[in-house]
């Protein structure tokens, strides 16, 4: 069952076993509470609303709200968001044309999230849905002119793969629209900046930098570095967070001299690898798998072995870590429970049926293969 707030991780989560085996997840998710009823919920049958009291009320003409309510380009943006408010506050109810769902995501060339994508479009697939994938750079532009098409083209729903929902203080406007026209939006891995509760869905980052550390504790580390992504970034941000409690609960107060800020990417965990073994971390704990394989070749082109000199941890779990060699250790992140419960989320708010809203957590995994051992002798 969910629990009204995240808990704080525990040593007792982590893998007791630190030479093998995998961490089963200890808990069910666990549900942030809302503040607001997530859009699309339920609400009363809306009164049938002509096109003169949308103009009247908008200050426009009859033929404008026509080309509007008709998704039709030769509208100004000042205008057609008059429109769509008049309509939204006379309780206007357009009906739905298309059964696309929009997955906007940064990271269509990252493993984990291609998985996640896939899945989520399966899962809908049955209900008659069918799945767009948006490739664009997380609170730029792009993203916004992706979402704003797709609402002009009838989508019913969209889901924020790890995009904008993941920025502290993104642009709240794309979201404002997508409520005024009604349609629906969930989150995965981080919530979304306008503090307005929505269904969100993330892997517990904190319980995640815990399994990690714990991991490497047990393994004689002490001298352990983390590289993350840039600052601002919501899981970036827990990742570190979980990482410093966690190096904190063990009496290494000081390890805040080996978090390392990098782009997320192969590139930049090649450079913070070289940064943490300059300043003579043992292991290190990446924030994503890509981090991981850069720090790896990073770490060789120093002449380091892994695990031998330098243990490294990373995470998503994506199926390529199992065939990199040698095979990654990592945290992996449940994909398969976070497909499955932003598809009952969307297919709900599409019938305009009520959902929790909030951010529900899931526990991660530890999955010990090759790329960790002992504490080297320094």
């Amino acid at each position: 069952m969910a629990s009204l707030a995240p808990r704080s991780p525990r040593p007792s989560d982590a893998l007791s076993d630190p030479a093998t085996g995998t961490a089963a997840p200890s808990a069910a998710p666990r549900r942030r509470p809302g503040r607001r009823p997530a859009p699309g919920a339920v609400r009363e049958e809306p009164r049938r609303v002509g096109l003169s009291e949308i103009a009247a009320r908008a200050g426009v003409s009859e033929a404008t709200v026509s080309r509007v309510v008709n998704r039709r380009q030769g509208v100004a943006r000042r205008t057609r968001d008059a429109v769509e408010k008049a309509a939204a506050e006379l309780g206007y109810a357009r009906p739905v044309r298309g059964r696309l769902v929009a997955v906007v995501t940064e990271h269509v060339t990252n493993p984990f999230f291609a998985e996640l994508a896939e899945r989520i479009e399966a899962a809908l697939a049955p209900h008659g849905l069918r799945t767009l994938v948006c490739p664009a750079f997380a609170g730029g532009v792009q993203e916004r002119d992706y979402v704003e098409a797709m609402a002009d083209k009838g989508v019913v729903a969209v889901v924020f793969l790890s995009a904008s929902n993941t920025l502290a203080g993104a642009p709240a406007r794309m979201y404002e629209r997508l409520r005024l026209r009604e349609i629906p939006y969930v989150g995965v891995n981080g919530v979304f900046a306008d503090g307005v509760a929505v269904p969100v869905y993330s892997t517990d980052d904190l319980l995640a930098a815990e399994l990690a550390v714990d991991h490497l504790y047990r393994l004689g580390h002490r001298s352990i570095g983390m590289v993350s992504g840039p600052e601002g970034n919501t899981p970036a941000d827990r990742r570190v967070r979980g990482f410093l409690d966690a190096m904190a609960r063990r009496g290494l107060s000081d390890a805040g001299r080996l978090v390392v800020r990098q782009s997320f990417g192969v590139e930049g965990g090649q450079a913070a690898a070289q940064t943490l073994y300059s300043r003579r971390a043992t292991a290190i704990v990446a924030a994503s798998d890509f981090m991981a394989l850069g720090a790896i070749r990073g770490l060789r082109r120093l002449g380091c072995s892994v695990p031998g000199d330098v243990s490294v941890i990373g995470y998503d779990g994506s199926a390529i870590t199992e065939f990199v060699e040698p095979p990654l250790t990592t945290v992996r992140q449940p994909a398969d429970r976070l497909a499955l419960e932003v598809t009952r989320s969307v297919l709900a708010l599409v019938a305009r049926r009520e959902v929790p809203v909030g951010e529900l957590l899931f526990d991660p995994e530890l999955v010990v293969r090759s790329t960790t051992g002992p504490a080297p002798r320094r």
